[in-house]
């Protein structure tokens, strides 16, 4: 069986920062980088908002930079999905694509989340195209423009209000006679003047070649369809932690995402540290997930040296 001392799961922000810091501190991390190679930022486009970048960055070369500069420190970055855990005793043990087995000390998760999209062939077609999932992150993109928005709980209303200050004008799709979202959220969807929410209304089909050029919906109680033209589409109906593999270890919300002790990375399994999306379902933002990746790193060091000077003590006694 293999043994390293850190062990990350995952390569987004929040993986290779973590394998930056782990890296320069001589703990010889490796990374294994599942099963979508750079994380979310690789299906999106242009990244304007993460400092370094003042023209702005394709969010797949990004990844290439913080992959190179971990590499640089010596991390060990490989191909392959972790099908497995056992964090039953320590040093906790990792199964690689069902077969290869690992040991390490410590051990941070860095998988993130991944969007939940409606199924549409073209909604995917033209992800990063005028299809997002994240109005944060893409909304300027769009100003002065007339944009979709899908989902009736609080995130889609509150990217729905961080849209109406950009856009020319937010379509808002409920897709029963009612919201999900709290009640003052509603009022502040309500009361902004450019957002026209659309109740009992689906997607058909998004509309576009290159780019997004409308949109064909359909109304659930007569079955009417019709079209609109739109710039952009934004899908806002939740995000789901890639997080199932750990779930018999780990303490969890209910929707899946690991439970860290506030103000660390550090969950309850003791030299085990969730970082990233994975952890986080406020922001979900490259700067935040980074950050994180910080700090899991920083927490792995420090118990790893924890762990080393107990078990020297053990040997004198």
């Amino acid at each position: 069986m293999e043994k390293v001392k850190v062990l990350i799961i995952g390569s987004g922000p929040a993986g290779f920062t973590a394998a930056v810091y782990a890296a320069r501190a001589g703990l010889k991390p490796v990374l294994y980088q599942g099963g979508q190679p750079g994380g979310q930022l690789t299906i999106t486009t242009d990244v304007e908002n993460y400092p370094g970048y003042p023209e702005g960055v394709q969010g797949s070369q990004m990844m290439v930079d913080f992959q190179k500069q971990a590499e640089r420190f010596g991390t060990e970055i490989r191909l392959g999905m972790v099908t497995s855990v056992d964090f039953s005793g320590w040093p906790h043990k990792v199964t690689i694509d069902q077969k290869d087995e690992i040991e390490a000390e410590a051990v941070i998760i860095s998988t993130g989340a991944s969007a939940k999209w409606l199924g549409l062939e073209s909604e995917q077609r033209l992800n990063g195209m005028g299809v997002s999932a994240c109005a944060v992150c893409d909304g300027f993109f769009f100003r002065g423009q007339d944009v979709v928005i899908v989902g009736a709980g609080d995130t889609a209303a509150e990217e729905a209000s961080y849209l109406s200050k950009i856009v020319n004008k937010v379509y808002m799709l409920v897709r029963r006679d009612e919201m999900r979202a709290s009640t003052i959220m509603q009022q502040r969807v309500k009361n902004a003047p450019n957002i026209e929410i659309l109740f009992n209304t689906s997607t058909d089909e998004v509309l576009g070649g290159e780019s997004v050029e409308g949109v064909r919906l359909v109304n659930n109680v007569t079955g009417e369809k019709k079209e609109l033209k739109v710039q952009g589409f934004f899908v806002a109906i939740g995000h789901q932690p890639n997080t199932e593999i750990f779930k018999d270890w780990l303490d969890m919300d209910e929707t899946g995402y690991i439970n860290a002790v506030p103000g660390t990375s550090k969950t309850n399994i003791p030299g085990v540290f969730a970082t990233g999306d994975a952890q986080d379902k406020v922001y979900r933002q490259a700067v935040i997930a980074a950050g994180s990746g910080c700090m899991g790193a920083l927490d792995a060091e420090k118990f790893i040296a924890e762990k080393e000077v107990e078990m020297a003590e053990r040997e004198v006694m």
